[in-house]
């Protein structure tokens, strides 16, 4: 299996190459990019032409951002809009595809292949009007992204809009052809990872890998909640080379989120049997 990283682990620090060399540092092929305005701030062409330096100066490929959730440095405690392509109020629903497009621009200065996004917020419920409203989304987003040589991906996401069944739902009704990336942690907290597979293994591009105890959205390191991991490495081996595992883990202190104990973690997948 080939592995990725997600800088969501260091989401609270500026990204520079601080933190790009450690992840190189552990051999790991793919890396995402979190936009998040705190850690890579995609409005601010400074920051953005000096990440994108690295990954020419260490001739390493982007494997993909992940679209930003909120509009402002401080997860939405400072004023800023919570994004979302499902809003209903069209007003809402520009200026989060305004915020996306500025995360998209910055393919620009750095070439990334996937814009991973989320089908609504937390909690949200169904309403086939938030469809047709990421519907239109969607579709304009989708030209954007290509102009820029950017494929979007849809994740799984605990709400009624995210579930495995509502995107392939969703994907029939629009048509739109979109992938998706598998979220192991999203998937444990609502039908489960082998069934969350099995529903969408023909559309998935990329993953994101984290554990949990199925109450909260944790993004422990694997092995550290409850996710049948014997069985969930089994179904990502299926997948046969065409994503990589890559991990969405969430900062809880070198003893349970350092990249050595990350080394650990794929040492044992690759152990599985």
């Amino acid at each position: 299996m080939e592995y990725g990283l997600s800088t969501y682990l260091y989401v609270n620090e500026r990204l520079g190459s601080h933190v790009l060399d450690q992840i190189l540092g552990t051999g790991v092929r793919h890396m995402e990019l979190f936009a998040a305005r705190q850690h890579l701030d995609y409005t601010d062409p400074n920051h953005v032409r000096d990440v994108a330096q690295w990954f020419r100066d260490h001739r390493v490929s982007l494997h993909s951002v992940h679209a930003p959730l909120y509009a402002d440095s401080d997860w939405g405690r400072l004023g800023g809009l919570a994004v979302s392509v499902a809003y209903l109020e069209r007003r809402l629903r520009i200026d989060s595809m305004d915020e996306i497009k500025r995360a998209l621009d910055i393919a620009d200065h750095l070439p990334f292949r996937y814009l991973i996004l989320h089908m609504g917020l937390p909690g949200e419920e169904y309403d086939l009007s938030k469809f047709d409203a990421a519907m239109t989304s969607l579709e304009h987003l989708k030209i954007f992204a290509s102009e820029r040589g950017v494929e979007l991906l849809l994740e799984n996401i605990p709400n009624e809009l995210g579930t495995p069944e509502r995107l392939m739902e969703f994907l029939q009704y629009t048509r739109l052809n979109l992938k998706v990336c598998l979220d192991t942690g999203h998937a444990h907290m609502t039908c489960g990872v082998h069934a969350t597979f099995e529903t969408l293994r023909n559309l998935v591009a990329s993953t994101h890998v984290h554990d949990n105890r199925r109450e909260k959205d944790d993004h422990l390191m694997p092995f550290d909640g409850e996710i049948d991991w014997t069985e969930t490495v089994r179904d990502l081996r299926r997948g046969h080379g065409q994503f990589p595992v890559l991990f969405e883990v969430r900062n809880y202190g070198p003893e349970l989120s350092s990249l050595a104990r990350l080394a650990g973690v794929m040492h044992r997948m690759e152990n599985l049997r």
